[in-house]
């Protein structure tokens, strides 16, 4: 399947799409880490206090290394900030800090989707390293029901790309709105926010269509969605 012309586009399409999303979302990041707030809050402070107005009161706060390292830990309630978003002062730490505490409060609040996709996590960790192997195995034996089963564990991780949309464009739109209401960001900085988030976004959406074309393609290459297993 490595020869097959189908097979060769749609890795060049998924290239294309994730260093594209990759480069605009670098650009983005190091456009507006050069503005500062007007207000001077470091993404920690733009957290804390985003924490403290929705009343949430056991999420920490810590840096961590790494460019765009950031994330959001529901298992132990831990805002990890990468040291430059932490304590850097600039339009894209507050939008990056706000995006991570947007997760914090989806799951205070329950959000169904985040639910859902953290339910998902072993799924997608089979899918992605196990479900892989047995459809270039399966395939490569001519043993169509190790593919199959192969396809269909990656399926699992694919579905987890799909959820992963909603989840993260979510604690966009609570960012931007969070920031704006509360005063924290006005205007320019605002706009700002919006361009680095949505060339984050950006790079789950390369991601899920990515791997929704490579499930397209196992598919009728075993004959399960149309075509036939050749």
């Amino acid at each position: 399947m490595f020869y097959d012309p189908a097979y060769i586009a749609i890795m060049i399409v998924g290239l294309v799409l994730s260093l594209g999303a990759s480069l605009w979302t670098k650009s983005a990041v190091r456009k507006w880490s050069k503005v500062r707030t007007l207000r001077g809050l470091t993404g920690a402070r733009v957290a804390e206090a985003i924490l403290r107005a929705e009343s949430i009161h056991d999420v920490r706060i810590e840096p961590i290394d790494g460019f765009l390292s950031d994330h959001y830990d529901p298992r132990s309630k831990t805002l990890r900030l990468s040291t430059n978003i932490y304590s850097g002062d600039s339009v894209a730490a507050a939008g990056i800090a706000a995006h991570e505490v947007g997760h914090a409060i989806q799951h205070a609040r329950g959000y169904s989707m985040m639910k859902l996709r953290q339910a998902m996590v072993p799924v997608a960790n089979v899918g992605t390293h196990l479900g892989l192997w047995l459809v270039i195995i399966g395939m490569f034996i001519g043993f169509s029901g190790l593919a199959t089963l192969g396809v269909f564990l990656f399926a699992g991780f694919v579905l987890f790309t799909v959820v992963t949309l909603p989840v993260e464009f979510d604690a966009s739109i609570r960012a931007r709105r969070t920031l704006a209401k509360m005063g924290l960001l006005h205007g320019e900085e605002l706009v700002g926010v919006s361009r680095v988030l949505t060339a984050a976004a950006a790079t789950y959406l390369a991601a899920a269509i990515t791997a929704v074309l490579q499930l397209l393609y196992w598919l009728m290459r075993l004959g399960l969605l149309g075509g036939r297993d050749d």
